[in-house]
């Protein structure tokens, strides 16, 4: 058996037991650990996933998804419809426009406080806030500077392998500034009773 041929054989066993593990695991497997478990080197482990994920965009109704150096399969996004159909899953999962301007917003400032929200916004987010801490698509990060200190939000994993990006560097370009400018001003409550 020529080398190349060895090669080729040994790449798609390497191959096969990569799909094996993702297949078992129950969420996120880190690169490093994948690479521990079929004793292989980093890069060729690397390369494994690469070609695997190619492999299932073809023609495959999975893919391989990479966020930060974890590798997960997952169903491809364009048959979410008629899963949600088999499963009998609630249409009512899906996250409301507001829920997807207050995620726009977090993620695109890196980090943002309630009332930071509201100004963009112009209208009260605590229950959009409270849902999205729930889903765990948001967390606290800490806490504001500002007066108060407010609790600043942070998109969480989750957030990242909802939309499935690897990192939020893959976000498309938005100005936040434009869209401040763009809403409407509106007078803090405080002050429109005192006019009134």
């Amino acid at each position: 058996m020529s080398d190349e041929t060895e090669n080729d054989t040994e790449a798609k066993t390497n191959l096969g037991r990569l799909e094996a593990l993702l297949f078992v695991a129950p969420g996120l497997s880190s690169a490093e650990d994948l690479a521990k478990a079929l004793d292989l080197p980093l890069a060729e482990l690397l390369q494994l996933a690469d070609r695997l994920g190619r492999h299932y965009e073809e023609s495959h109704g999975i893919r391989l998804q990479k966020i930060r150096n974890q590798f997960q399969l997952v169903t491809a996004a364009e048959h979410a419809e008629l899963i949600e159909k088999f499963l009998g899953l609630e249409v009512s999962s899906r996250l409301s426009q507001p829920a997807l301007e207050v995620l726009a917003i977090i993620a695109y400032q890196l980090a943002s406080t309630r009332p930071e929200i509201e100004a963009i916004r112009g209208v009260n987010s605590d229950y959009v806030v409270k849902t999205l801490l729930a889903k765990g698509l948001i967390e606290e990060k800490g806490r504001s500077e500002a007066p108060g200190r407010p609790i600043l939000y942070s998109v969480a994993q989750d957030f990242l392998q909802h939309f499935g990006l690897e990192s939020l560097e893959q976000l498309p370009e938005m100005d936040i500034e434009a869209l401040r400018a763009a809403r409407p001003a509106v007078e803090p409550q405080e002050k429109r009773i005192l006019k009134d």
